[in-house]
């Protein structure tokens, strides 16, 4: 699908963030972890933190700080079935607005959103609510993560575990 199509009057770099955002929503969605992995670059990081004004992420605490490594052991046990959080993962919607550009070149863009993700797992929803942070390099190899921060709104309050990748 060209989510690009939707998004006439954005400039390009912000439309291309976009869509790719968008795009990486929908694999997460759908489980595609493999796919979702392709789009990362190999010295990209993966964060949830747990203090939410927190910037040094290499030097606080997080629930998430995965580099390319981390990404791939990650996606291993989500992927195995072993693990309980996996074999019986909850399915996900999530719907990701609210986009403010930080830096827009042709090169890179970093932009802020909103994520909004339902857990559906055992006749139970459960809310997942997190200010976001793209950092996407558009190069000869096409789009890729260098970051994405996601700041969960009750990151300070006690989480159950994931089964799935925020």
């Amino acid at each position: 699908m060209n989510y690009t199509d939707s998004l006439q009057g954005f400039t390009e770099p912000l439309a291309k963030a976009i869509a790719f955002i968008w795009k990486e929503a929908e694999l997460l969605d759908r489980k595609d972890y493999a796919a979702w992995s392709s789009l990362w670059s190999d010295d990209g990081h993966y964060v949830v933190p747990i203090d939410s004004e927190a910037t040094d992420f290499a030097a606080q605490l997080n629930y998430v700080y995965d580099d390319a490594r981390m990404r791939k052991l990650r996606i291993e046990r989500l992927t195995s079935g072993f693990a309980m959080s996996a074999a019986d993962a909850s399915a996900t919607v999530r719907t990701v607005s609210r986009f403010v550009p930080v830096h827009l070149s042709a090169e890179l863009v970093e932009v802020n959103s909103a994520q909004i993700l339902v857990g559906y797992k055992r006749q139970s929803h459960t809310l997942f609510v997190a200010n976001m942070t793209h950092r996407i390099r558009f190069g000869a190899d096409g789009a890729k993560l260098e970051q994405k921060v996601v700041r969960l709104i009750n990151s300070a309050d006690p989480l159950n575990a994931l089964g799935f990748l925020l």
